[in-house]
């Protein structure tokens, strides 16, 4: 559901129409520079190994921490009760909070061939027990196709906000897209770019120049126009600036669906049950 300011979950928290990715991300100044221009949702994840300075700078940042909506992730590798409230907690003293807004199973089986079931069940069973113990404020998935969805949902007391998957042109996810938006579940877009590879792409290039925006502003708000939200990230903060400039044209439908049906482009190469 879409608000006056973000996107609604299911359980009524809002959160930013756009959130900053911080996959790669380092140094404090980018996310610094990130909330002066005007980001208040931070993405990260225990895998990427910047909790404590994502943290440092939303507590150098000035700005309050009710204002700044934080989500982080449990990595593939500690799926299971136990494993997935260490590494919550592990989170919270890296980040230097008492709280999240939002906690990720990153991945839905740790290894190719996995017996993937029973850990998502339990670690599903730490993220409910979070949520209701009001440790979390919403939580959710990464990168879960309906199959694995199918099977959380089936052994859940609580249903899942979130799934964040990869999502641009050229690689749109449609059966994962669609299957979250018929069950309440809010799409996120990670590498909503194409790692950049959209970026000189011939039809992207066409549409910038027909409605006087960027490459990068045309993905983005692709991804907007289909309920997706975007994470995107960078380090310069002229271009910080633009991705969150997005909200003063529309795409028309022909070509929302140009887009959609362009041929695949950009793609990790990266599919949840053969991720090593």
């Amino acid at each position: 559901m879409i608000g006056e300011k973000g996107f609604v979950l299911e359980n009524g928290v809002e959160l930013p129409f756009l959130g900053f990715g911080t996959y790669l991300v380092k140094e404090e100044s980018i996310l610094l520079d990130a909330l002066q221009v005007g980001y208040r949702h931070l993405d990260t994840a225990r895998k990427y190994e910047n909790e404590k300075v994502v943290g440092q700078a939303v507590k150098n940042s000035g700005i309050p921490r009710r204002e700044i909506f934080l989500t982080s992730k449990v990595w593939k590798t500690e799926l299971g009760y136990d494993k997935t409230m260490a590494s919550f907690d592990a989170t919270l003293k890296d980040l230097g909070v008492n709280y999240l807004d939002l906690f990720l199973i990153h991945w839905p089986m740790p290894y190719p061939g996995a017996d993937w079931k029973p850990l998502v069940t339990e670690s599903w069973k730490a993220l409910e027990q979070l949520y209701e113990e009001g440790a979390v404020r919403a939580i959710g998935v990464c990168n879960f196709l309906p199959q694995h969805l199918l099977h959380l949902m089936k052994n859940a007391n609580t249903l899942p906000m979130v799934n964040q998957l990869e999502f641009h042109p050229g690689y749109t996810q449609h059966a994962t897209a669609a299957f979250c938006q018929s069950h309440g579940i809010q799409a996120e877009a990670w590498s909503p770019l194409g790692r950049g590879k959209l970026l000189d792409d011939p039809l992207i290039l066409e549409m910038a120049k027909k409605y006087g925006k960027s490459p990068a502003q045309i993905c983005l708000r692709f991804c907007l126009q289909n309920n997706v939200l975007p994470l995107p990230k960078s380090s310069a903060p002229e271009r910080m600036k633009a991705n969150l400039d997005i909200f003063d044209f529309d795409l028309e439908l022909e070509d929302v669906y140009r887009l959609m049906t362009m041929p695949q482009t950009g793609w990790s190469g990266i599919h949840p049950e053969h991720f090593e």
